[in-house]
């Protein structure tokens, strides 16, 4: 399922958040975003998913345009895990197909399957706030995955993390989409982690957000984060990301 975005514009009223905006995804392709606060990157997301018709220009998810359409091909995992305290982890996983009208212990036994690959295993019942911030980072990409939606919108997955367990969880998602490629729009801060994480990244400039440049991550990238920060050809592309983002954010 491929993304594609053209002459895209979206206000809030008088407020311009994005201008003159062309991008596309292609099925299976990993997309990162990166640009200044406030510039945007969100509005996009929501604009793919649905959540928002754009004020001009257009959006498609394979060959759904309208608002509807989109969302019914995609599933939004937001900045914050938002795991439900009463529910465990299994159940807050399941969400996505009990709200199919799945029943509780069918929702249960399919998300279940995935708990051993998500490194959960032993963790089935238990409550969110008993959890580490990494392993709430699972169950909620689990919860994405389990949606069964061709699109993921990943808005800052690992931003509320500190520093080692944002490159752990980094290294266990590339590994989780390559075992379950899907088409994938992540919104991040971080330059080096979109460049591990993407295919291509996209760098936008400050409100109202239009690209100013776009790369081609590195490839092949070693399986290791360590080793594929480290490579040469990485580090250039980091390099010229940052002075794309800097010349953007003027």
């Amino acid at each position: 399922m491929n993304v594609s975005i053209g002459g895209l514009a979206h206000s809030y009223g008088e407020l311009r958040t994005i201008e003159r905006l062309d991008l596309s995804v292609e099925a299976h392709g990993v997309v990162g975003l990166v640009g200044p606060s406030g510039c945007g990157k969100s509005t996009l997301l929501e604009l793919i998913c649905g959540l928002l018709e754009p004020s001009e220009g257009t959006v498609s998810v394979g060959p759904a345009a309208t608002a509807p359409g989109r969302l019914a091909e995609c599933a939004y995992m937001p900045q914050r895990d938002q795991l439900l305290p009463w529910y465990s982890a299994i159940d807050n996983a399941a969400i996505a197909l009990r709200n199919r009208g799945v029943g509780r212990e069918q929702a249960r036994a399919e998300a279940a399957t995935l708990f051993e690959r998500f490194g959960l295993v032993g963790f089935e019942r238990t409550p969110p706030q008993e959890l580490s911030g990494g392993m709430r980072q699972r169950v909620a990409f689990l919860r994405t995955l389990v949606s069964g939606k061709p699109v993921l919108a990943l808005d800052e997955p690992f931003a509320a993390l500190d520093a080692i367990t944002r490159a752990e969880m980094q290294e266990w998602l590339a590994g989780a989409l390559r075992s379950d490629p899907r088409t994938v729009v992540l919104v991040t801060h971080d330059v080096e982690e979109a460049l591990y994480l993407a295919d291509r990244v996209a760098v936008l400039s400050a409100r109202p957000a239009r690209i100013v440049a776009e790369l081609r991550a590195p490839d092949p990238r070693a399986a290791d984060r360590d080793a594929a920060i480290t490579d040469p050809a990485f580090v250039a592309a980091r390099e010229e990301a940052l002075r794309a983002l800097h010349g953007g954010s003027r």
